[in-house]
């Protein structure tokens, strides 16, 4: 197999397949390049994973055609309730509340099921004929020269764009092999997911308690039911998951309280270790980084898969906007026009959370004070926390056609 497409794909997780959606529509040719095989990416199982998606995500999945595949499954987050925490002590009396009322687009955003997401986007790749889902296949080789590039894959297939788009995640084999190196640091701390089931009904609202070890996030998800995403020192979280699923929940039951009533696990129970990891360029000739290839963040903004798409849609119009123009789309200048507009977003986020978990996730008390008073402080400011409310829809800033829910 020796095949020319416009723009290789590698990496077929989320981001990847999104952006293969977004250029096969603009009229391009891609191939998707996925280590996984199909039936690891469709189980149809409830496995506890999911994805807090904002509005203009979500608008994005209008925009390609593609929120009818999961729009049934999907919960609208309507309040967000953040507060300091301690294990049996419930939350702290000054917290920051947004409420989507305060906003005239509608609910915030919404928690969608990983398994929704990903059959939606499968079935999208496959029924589109400028799309070639090569899964169950690696990378081996990259080669990239004046004319276009050169995949070479592991079964020996090789495959020919002009373009490679790495969607390959943290540890990126694109971005090494295109000489892009990485800087960052792990922040001692493990997240521990899961989905909870409860006994009384969440009201659509996502609660963030900043604990000492760690934030706690419990999102809302259809029915009695809520996803967790815990983060606790390593050796602490090494033990926790190492308990049998009733002593895991004695560990979870002070931190998580009693305001849904009694608690129970609702699906299978997941590690990731915690870190900054930033690729120090997102572009190299042919090669374009997007998602966690580029920037791995800390979960405690809930905005890293937000962030992927971001790059999703901004590349997309990049690439669809140059093609039409008549432009090579891996032209150096091209890319530039990517790098330029996803640049101060990505290291801005960075930095933010990169701070948010350094002052949330301590117990000293002169801090713990200051952030209190600072988060009462934006609740009590009508315009302020109206910023906030859009911020977090993504909404704010010079946002991409497809976030506008418009198409390219």
């Amino acid at each position: 197999m020796d095949t020319q497409f416009d723009i290789a794909i590698v990496g077929g997780g989320l981001n990847g397949p999104m952006l293969a959606n977004a250029l096969a529509q603009g009229g391009l040719r891609v191939a998707v390049i996925d280590a996984l095989a199909t039936d690891a990416r469709a189980k149809d199982g409830f496995d506890g994973r999911s994805y807090a998606l904002a509005l203009a995500s979500v608008r994005m999945l209008r925009a390609l055609g593609l929120w009818d595949g999961v729009a049934e499954h999907a919960q609208p987050i309507l309040e967000i309730k953040a507060s300091d925490g301690r294990a049996g002590t419930g939350p702290a009396p000054f917290f920051l509340h947004f409420d989507h009322a305060e906003i005239e687009e509608g609910p915030m955003g919404y928690m969608i099921e990983d398994r929704y997401l990903r059959r939606t986007l499968l079935t999208a790749m496959d029924a589109a004929p400028n799309i070639t889902h090569m899964p169950g296949e690696t990378v081996t080789a990259q080669e990239v020269g004046a004319h276009g590039a050169t995949l070479h894959l592991a079964s020996g297939a090789v495959v020919r764009a002009r373009l490679i788009a790495g969607c390959d995640g943290r540890g990126s084999g694109t971005a090494a092999r295109a000489g892009i190196r990485r800087i960052g640091w792990g922040y001692g701390q493990t997240a521990m997911v899961c989905a909870i089931a409860h006994e009384r009904p969440h009201g659509g609202i996502a609660h963030q308690y900043f604990m000492p070890s760690g934030p706690l996030a419990i999102l809302p998800l259809p029915g009695n039911r809520s996803s967790i995403v815990w983060s606790e020192r390593d050796a602490n979280a090494q033990a926790i998951q190492a308990l049998s699923d009733e002593d895991y929940l004695t560990i979870l039951r002070p931190r998580f309280g009693d305001f849904l009533g009694e608690i129970s696990l609702a699906g299978a129970r997941f590690t990731y270790p915690l870190s900054l990891s930033l690729a120090q360029d997102l572009i190299a000739p042919r090669v374009v980084l997007v998602g966690d290839s580029a920037h791995g963040l800390h979960p405690i903004a809930g905005q890293g898969l937000n962030l992927g798409l971001r790059d999703v849609a901004s590349l997309a119009e990049v690439l669809l906007l140059a093609s039409r123009r008549g432009e090579d789309i891996a032209n150096a200048l091209v890319l530039e026009r990517y790098r330029a507009w996803r640049r101060f977003d990505t290291t801005l986020l960075a930095v933010t959370t990169d701070s948010m978990n350094r002052l949330f996730s301590n117990d000293n008390p002169l801090l713990r004070g200051l952030r209190d008073l600072g988060m009462g402080a934006v609740s009590a400011m009508p315009s302020l926390r109206r910023r906030f409310i859009r911020e977090a829809a993504g909404l704010n800033g010079d946002v991409p056609r497809l976030l506008q829910g418009q198409p390219i």
